[in-house]
Order: C-alpha cells, then sequence, then structure tokens
C-alpha cells in the first residue's frame, strides 16, 4: 500500500506540478515535507490526520515549498518537527527512527541539492516494501535536478546518490513529480547526466577560459532556456567548474 499523498497548488518551473507532501500511518503519523504555507494546503493536512494519536512534521529541507508550512503545521498538530532546514527541526541519529503504525522512518544524510538534505526511508510494516522520500535529490520526471547552491554540492550530490542507491529501495517517493517505479536506473540515469554535464562544462571551459558563467550558461544550454532560469544555470555551471577544480 502506497502513502497517502496531498499536492500543494503551487505548479512551477521548479516544483512542476506542484510539492507532493505524503503521509504514512494512521494513528500515528509522519508528514514528510509539508509544502508551502498556503491556507488551502495547511487545513488539507490537518484534516487528513485529523484523529490521529501522535503526528510527526519531517523535513528533507529548509526551502519554502517543503518546508514553509512546517512550524505552523507543527503548533497546529502539537506535532514534533524532525529532519532538516528550520532552527526547530531535531535530526534523527543513527539508530534513531520515527515509529508510525505503517513501519518506521530513518533517516540519511544526502545534502547536494541543498547543504541540509536529507532522505526518508521506510519500510512498510505490512508488505516490507522498502521506500524513500528523497525531497529534492530526484525528481518523478527526467534526470535533473538543480545543484548550485553552495560550494562543494556536486561532489555531495554525486556522494548522496550512492548512498540513496545503496538502500536499494523498491520504490521512491520525490516531492515534486509522480513516484519512481525503478529506483536503481533513475539513480544511474541522473548520475549519468550529472556527469556529462560536467565533462560538457569541462570542455567549452577549456576551450574559453575566460568566459564568464553567464556566458557559459548562453553556450551550453542554448537560446532555449528560458531568461528566468539564466541565474540558477549560472550558478550550476560555478559549482561545477568548483567541482573540476577540486
Amino acid at each position: 500500500m502506497r502513502p497517502r499523498c496531498v499536492k500543494a497548488d503551487n505548479p512551477g518551473r521548479f516544483t512542476l506540478d506542484g510539492t507532493r507532501t505524503y503521509l504514512v500511518g494512521h494513528r500515528r503519523v509522519a508528514i514528510i515535507d509539508p509544502g508551502p504555507d498556503m491556507d488551502s494546503h495547511v487545513q488539507a493536512l490537518i484534516q487528513e490526520v485529523a484523529g490521529a494519536e501522535k503526528v510527526w512534521v519531517l523535513l528533507t529541507h529548509g526551502h519554502a515549498d517543503h518546508a514553509g508550512s512546517g512550524t505552523r503545521l507543527a503548533e497546529s498538530l502539537d506535532a514534533d518537527i524532525v529532519g532538516v532546514g528550520l532552527d526547530t527541526a531535531t535530526a534523527l541519529s543513527p539508530g534513531e527512527f520515527i515509529d508510525t503504525d505503517s513501519g518506521r522512518l530513518t533517516m540519511l544524510d544526502t545534502p547536494g541539492h541543498s547543504r541540509e538534505h536529507v532522505t526518508f526511508h521506510w519500510i512498510d510494516r505490512r508488505n516490507d516494501q522498502r521506500a524513500a522520500f528523497p525531497g529534492d535529490l530526484v525528481l518523478g520526471v527526467g534526470d535533473t535536478t538543480w545543484v548550485g547552491e553552495y560550494v562543494g554540492c556536486v561532489a555531495d550530490y554525486l556522494d548522496s546518490l550512492n548512498r540513496l542507491r545503496a538502500l536499494e529501495c523498491d520504490i521512491l517517493y520525490p516531492a515534486h513529480g509522480p513516484p519512481i517505479e525503478d529506483p536503481s536506473g533513475t539513480l544511474y540515469a541522473y548520475e549519468a547526466h550529472r556527469r556529462s554535464r560536467i565533462r560538457q562544462v569541462g570542455e567549452v571551459f577549456a576551450a574559453q577560459p575566460e568566459a564568464t558563467a553567464a556566458e557559459l550558461v548562453k553556450v551550453i544550454y542554448g537560446p532555449a532556456l528560458p531568461d528566468d532560469l539564466h541565474g540558477a544555470a549560472a550558478m550550476s555551471i560555478e559549482a561545477t567548474l568548483d567541482f573540476l577544480a577540486s
């Protein structure tokens, strides 16, 4: 059986069809990535957990489309905030877990998309299915996510893909896009895309060593890249150049 999903009405270039908030358990419930601070979304989540004995709010990272409603929702439900991204969040140590009535959730550090980013690993006690909630480490469509937030993020990201693959999950539930039914194949595709981009950036920069990141964006991505994505693309290229120089 799959976890319940409540999708926020916040579609966009980075959120795809909206942030997907997942709920594991019924009497003892974990709300994973509560999503943006939108009244309609918060109220929908409150209704979903009505009557629960215990509620946790879990955060994979602190971006507003994932954690924006975290504090508000936790206060409304008298819930503990677990994970990373908010000052009020408490991380799980190795060996610690969230014990829902649908199975235990443990936490795995998976930085890269953001400096503080975790994945929640779930083994469904009803069928022993191994699942994970990887936040924005991977998306439900395509073979890339944004990596460019901080120095060292590319190396962290590649390590995190390997760390997630080692869990040997049967299914992944990303926060954007549909569930991933082929975790291993998808994770290899994401790694292949990232390494291909690294090679491409290295080749273009070798030919134009004086070019700025903004200039490299035009060469690498071409005119098809929307103007409002140029800044994010430039940050990604800068992070890739840092990786190549390290």
